[in-house]
């Protein structure tokens, strides 16, 4: 049975695989396909072209745009703000000054490590209070 059924698989692949490599018949219709083919290809290199160039020209106007940004930016900043903060004004911390510039001191106690003790109020908001399950 099983010599049966493997037959038949290998019989139905053989088939199916003789029907895919049938050659096509049409002749004519190759020098169109080429002649269309070149015409595209021709229209596609103009597209290309002009996409080029319209790139360059937008490249070229953010680049003036940048300069006059920079330029204003230069002219109405402050000469005293010469560490870089974020948004909401907290400095970043991603630069060299800002990492060196000293923290503000605790008010109250601290470790022998230097960080503030949290067990006082001074230095916790929260200390002395219970929580509330």
């Amino acid at each position: 049975m099983k010599k049966l059924l493997t037959g038949l698989l290998a019989m139905f692949m053989g088939l199916t695989v003789a029907m895919a490599q049938t050659p096509a018949t049409a002749t004519k219709d190759v020098k169109a396909k080429t002649e269309k083919k070149a015409a595209t290809a021709e229209k596609k290199a103009e597209v290309k072209k002009a996409n080029a160039e319209k790139k360059a020209e937008a490249k070229t106007v953010a680049a003036e745009k940048k300069a006059a940004v920079a330029e204003k930016k230069a002219e109405t900043a402050p000469a005293t703000a010469a560490s870089k903060t974020k948004k909401d004004g907290t400095p970043d911390r991603r630069f060299k000054e800002n990492k060196t510039a000293a923290a503000a001191p605790a008010a109250g106690p601290t470790k022998k490590d230097g960080t503030p003790d949290m067990r006082y109020k001074a230095n916790n908001k929260n200390a002395g209070k219970h929580k509330k399950a």
